[in-house]
């Protein structure tokens, strides 16, 4: 777990991580939430890369364990074979976690191309596996002038799309290049607390989710298209 110290725009006294205990889970459900945090921008100083830098720390603070993708040179979508190294890169890191974080800059009132691209090359199945089917997903941007919420409703938008357990809270951040200092790390501020509440609700979340994936996931349609397979599987072995 991360220390305190390294986020000074908290309250220790104030500052709680979130425990199974807490929420009335087994002692096995403690393991450390696996997230993936994805951003949508390639600037040398990607204020998007900042926000979920912030945002990892906290998780890390919470007990998380925490993983950053980095979008340079992943091509567009269909440009290239999934065999592609940073595609594949981010398939298994996908696959990998129990919860993801994403974060766009606004750029003509939407998400970014770089944002999109990143969850255009990730599937809704990848052989009998589904890699976002069930699992949680905190959204957020920022923004070059004021206050907006263009990007994460597109975000939560992909985020039904992809099957996926998209928090209630939400965080976007005006004039993003107001809220960061010279160190890259961001002032304190009421944008600030405000990703303390969306990854504290991640963590949450992630552990009430953890184990119950399959019972939540498990729908009709499915299931009856699984036994009229098997059915005709049975028949043609028959014939």
């Amino acid at each position: 777990m991360s220390p305190v110290t390294d986020l000074p725009n908290l309250d220790p006294a104030l500052f709680r991580a979130p425990s199974a205990e807490a929420l009335g889970l087994a002692e096995g459900d403690a393991e450390a939430p696996r997230i993936l945090l994805l951003y949508g921008s390639l600037r040398s100083r990607s204020f998007s890369r900042l926000a979920v830098e912030e945002a990892a720390r906290l998780l890390r603070a919470m007990g998380a364990e925490t993983r950053l993708f980095d979008p340079h040179g992943l091509p567009l979508p269909d440009t290239e074979e999934a065999t592609h190294p940073k595609v594949a890169e981010l398939r298994e890191l996908v696959q990998w976690s129990e919860g993801m974080v994403w974060c766009s800059p606004e750029r003509h009132g939407a998400m970014t191309g770089i944002m999109k691209a990143q969850i255009d090359w990730i599937p809704l199945s990848l052989g009998a596996v589904r890699p976002t089917q069930g699992k949680t997903l905190a959204v957020m941007q920022v923004c070059g002038g004021s206050q907006s919420f263009n990007a994460v409703n597109q975000l939560r938008i992909l985020g039904r799309w992809m099957r996926m357990l998209t928090l209630p809270n939400q965080s976007s951040v005006p004039k993003a290049f107001m809220e960061f200092d010279d160190n890259d790390r961001m002032k304190p501020s009421p944008f600030y607390d405000r990703i303390v509440d969306v990854m504290e609700e991640l963590v949450k979340f992630t552990l009430l989710v953890r184990g119950r994936r399959e019972v939540l996931t498990d729908r009709y349609s499915e299931r009856k298209e699984s036994a009229a397979a098997l059915s005709s599987r049975v028949n043609q072995r028959a014939i």
